[in-house]
């Protein structure tokens, strides 16, 4: 049986942005992950900032447009300051803390772009 593929992944805040038909012509590396044919992603757990919640929306719309397959969970982390090391490790470790892994029947891959780098 084959294991379900889960990305986790945080929102870019800047590339992740497009607005209008164009947005489809640029790359957007959230959405673009899951236009490969060849990479099937069960399911993505989101991480985003609740400043960032229109633009988690409008990714998330993509995301169902080229890849219904896939289930989409939204999770909020907060960080006031994404330089801050420690604070944006607190966050990201109280999610891992808390999220329900199951690597007997689930493999992960952790997504991060440019700007999420840091964290």
């Amino acid at each position: 049986m084959r294991k379900k593929l889960v990305v986790i992944g945080l929102v870019g805040s800047v590339v992740d942005a497009g607005s209008g038909p164009t947005r489809w012509q640029r790359w957007r590396p959230t959405v673009s992950l899951c236009r490969h044919e060849d990479l099937i992603v069960d399911r993505f757990e989101l991480l985003y900032q609740k400043k960032y919640q229109k633009l988690t929306d409008q990714v998330t719309d993509d995301l169902k447009n080229c890849s219904p397959e896939t289930e989409i969970h939204h999770h909020v982390v907060e960080f006031a300051d994404p330089w801050d090391f420690q604070e944006v490790y607190g966050s990201l470790l109280d999610f891992a803390r808390g999220y329900p892994f199951n690597p007997e029947r689930e493999q992960y891959l952790v997504h991060i772009t440019t700007g999420t780098h840091v964290a």
